[in-house]
């Protein structure tokens, strides 16, 4: 009898109601936008937070910096040059103190060359060039010739080579091979060769840069929206639309753009700091923009004759330079894991 009592009791407790939170098996999650899922991927990404808060950054200081700093980056000054970096005030620092190190007979000699040449209460935060101009104003005003190009580098791949492998990938066939020939004789001409062409029949200048990354800028953006075209113009959907009788451009710029946007903003995020860096090459060797106007590479290119005397006078430029360029590097790579995950894991 008390073996059947324990049985009893033993069904009785297999049979005992679950509490509130255990019933709560599952969990339904609101549904998320293809753009509100990229945009939360992309802000767990610490780096390319970081690389858009710089780009920011170096925005603002590229339009507010010269008009900072006091001076016009035009303005020479003789009995002011080749002065390091200098804030009045902060002189305790070791970077702002106006004191310049060299080398003499073996031995480092330290110079207050503000005190040596009577200039008190100056600010040169960047210190000035060999003609006694602010190179902090200089050189924000140089950054604003690598923005410009980094924009001319968006509009290009946006409106002529996604349009350009559009209309190859989806036409095909004889349209493909014939354009895709031009594409072939184009990237084999260097920039470099393009741009001296320009400037012997053209004034040296943004215009004849403009040009060459006109001529070539492109075409890495054109083979991409080419390859995600004709994965794509087979898929049922563009079928779908083809036998309702929606007409080519339709067809292209309403169902497949919209497919490979993703792609294509990635691949402007990693084409600007190429063209970036080819603007700064081209103004190193002397086929930039001319003086007085300056431009980062034009810069470094100046301060790189004086780079054993006046360190900073190159430091300065190339570290704004590389800042740039790592932070669209990071930004791009943040874009692409945010708008296509699988590609982190390859």
């Amino acid at each position: 009898m008390a073996e059947k009592r324990a049985a009893a009791a033993v069904r009785d407790q297999d049979f005992v109601p679950a509490g509130r939170r255990d019933l709560e098996l599952d969990h339904t999650y609101g549904s998320q936008s293809f753009w509100r899922d990229a945009l939360s991927r992309f802000g767990k990404n610490k780096g390319a937070v970081f690389g858009l808060v710089m780009i920011v950054v170096i925005v603002f200081m590229a339009f507010a910096g010269p008009a900072l700093s006091g001076y016009d980056y035009r303005t020479q000054d003789m009995a002011q040059r080749n002065l390091p970096p200098h804030v009045a005030g902060l002189e305790v620092l070791p970077f702002f103190s106006g004191i310049q190190t060299q080398t003499v007979g073996g031995r480092s000699v330290k110079t207050d060359v503000y005190a040596e040449k009577g200039i008190k209460g100056v600010t040169h935060v960047f210190g000035t060039d060999t003609l006694g101009r602010d190179q902090f104003a200089r050189t924000w005003t140089g950054t604003r010739v690598s923005l410009y190009v980094a924009l001319l580098a968006i509009l290009i791949d946006t409106f002529v080579g996604m349009s350009y492998g559009l209309v190859s990938g989806y036409f095909g066939g004889r349209v493909d091979f014939f354009l895709q020939r031009i594409v072939e004789i184009l990237s084999t001409i260097p920039t470099t060769v393009i741009v001296t062409l320009l400037i012997v029949v053209m004034k040296p200048g943004l215009t004849s840069i403009t040009i060459a990354l006109m001529i070539t800028e492109w075409i890495g953006m054109s083979r991409v929206a080419r390859a995600q075209t004709l994965r794509l113009k087979e898929q049922e959907f563009v079928l779908a639309s083809r036998t309702l009788g929606e007409s080519t451009p339709a067809i292209m710029f309403r169902e497949i753009l919209p497919n490979i946007f993703g792609q294509i903003i990635v691949m402007c995020m990693m084409t600007i700091p190429n063209a970036i860096f080819t603007e700064a090459f081209l103004a190193f060797i002397g086929l930039g923009i001319p003086a007085p106007l300056a431009s980062l590479g034009s810069l470094i290119s100046d301060g790189f004759k004086s780079m054993t005397m006046y360190p900073y006078m190159v430091a300065c430029p190339v570290v704004v330079l590389a800042l740039l360029m790592l932070s669209f590097n990071l930004l791009a790579d943040g874009l692409r894991d945010a708008f296509d995950p699988k590609m982190k894991e390859m």
